[in-house]
């Protein structure tokens, strides 16, 4: 078993800097486990704190039910990819492999056995001989890996290792990172800020927000039910449409408009709502409909197969995504419908949960 435990796992820094606030997690055996935030929220430090790089100020890390906080990051049987693949440059791809087996005094045969073992499945195996400088990055990407993997850790650790290749190799590597996962089994902690990959990639999601897990959850929990307000705009490749309004009547109001809302809310009581609709649940009108906002075509921008319309009028800016078909035209007026299924309510940034679906949404941490 090679599951992970951190209980109240605590990161101050010199002038009290609070990189991690007592953060209680815990990571399944063989889990492609993502930790997804802006910068500074921690993430980085987290993982660093679990691979024995950073100490812990307090609390403490278990990685198979064996409390590893105080061991070096030698002895705690794992591997980290780094962000820039920090590879020897002098070595060649066979040396940079085998090296975690050089430090652990296995015989230089077998250590090259082994690497060339790992190359194969990897496809390197005709590069063994080049230096990291004779390397594209989506090969340097693959050496790093084949290094992790050639130690036979219990847990892998990436920290943002797709962030320097190209949009079209960052596909790439996505779908070979995730098939890898799932063929060695091994538990997987990925570091990332692009949300994107993250949906993609992760059994569950950590959102984190200064040193603090916002939301727990898979990736359809955390898109389709962001259990705040920081969640909602910072998941989706389009941000969320947060809006200003009232109750009145069981529905939320905003900008003098009764919008759709979701039945079984408690909308009773004081307290800020914001109503809550991703771009992709507004349906576009070019006449009146009831429960439509209304609003001025500012924007159209080409997704390629569909188009993102900003619209701007007395609830503010709102955006929806329209077929690529629909003809829209700069400066003409339109209503955008949302869907009564994927609204959100909001009160005081929390999520507002229907009373007859009390567990609907991630677990959150504050």
């Amino acid at each position: 078993m090679a599951d992970i435990t951190l209980a109240a796992l605590t990161k101050v820094y010199a002038g009290g800097v609070r990189a991690l606030d007592a953060v209680d997690l815990t990571i399944e055996d063989g889990e492609f486990f993502a930790l997804l935030g802006p910068s500074g929220c921690g993430k980085t430090t987290l993982l660093r704190t679990l691979a024995g790089l950073e100490t812990a100020t307090a609390g403490g890390v278990a990685i198979g039910g064996r409390d590893v906080t105080a061991l070096a990051p030698g002895r705690r049987d794992v591997a980290m990819v780094f962000q820039d693949y920090a590879l020897f440059p002098h070595m060649t791809v066979t040396d940079n492999i085998a090296y975690p087996l050089r430090i652990r005094k296995v015989p230089g045969g077998e250590r090259r056995e082994k690497a060339a073992e790992t190359a194969a499945e990897l496809g390197l195996s005709e590069l063994l001989a080049r230096r990291p400088d004779q390397l594209s990055g989506g090969q340097q990407q693959r050496v790093a890996l084949a290094r992790a993997m050639a130690c036979h850790p219990r847990a892998f650790l990436f920290d943002e290792p797709l962030s320097n290749l190209d949009a079209r190799m960052r596909l790439e590597a996505r779908t070979f990172l995730k098939r890898l996962q799932r063929e060695l089994g091994v538990t997987t902690v990925f570091v990332t800020h692009d949300q994107a990959e993250a949906l993609a990639m992760a059994d569950r999601i950590a959102v984190m927000e200064h040193g603090r897990i916002r939301q727990l959850g898979t990736p359809a929990e955390v898109f389709r039910r962001p259990a705040n307000t920081f969640v909602a705009s910072f998941i989706g490749s389009t941000p969320m449409n947060l809006l200003p309004g009232i109750a009145q009547d069981g529905a939320v109001v905003v900008a003098e408009v009764p919008l759709p809302t979701p039945e079984g809310l408690d909308l009773t009581g004081d307290g800020e709502l914001t109503y809550g609709i991703r771009p992709e649940y507004l349906t576009y009108h070019p006449a009146p409909v009831d429960g439509a906002l209304a609003g001025e075509v500012r924007v159209v921008e080409n997704l390629g197969s569909a188009q993102l319309v900003t619209l701007e009028g007395s609830a503010g800016v709102v955006q929806t995504v329209v077929d690529e078909d629909v003809p829209i035209t700069p400066g003409e007026r339109g209503w955008a419908l949302p869907r009564r299924d994927r609204a959100l309510v909001y009160r005081e940034g929390e999520l507002l949960t229907p009373t007859d679906h009390p567990g609907e949404r991630g677990t959150e941490t504050s």
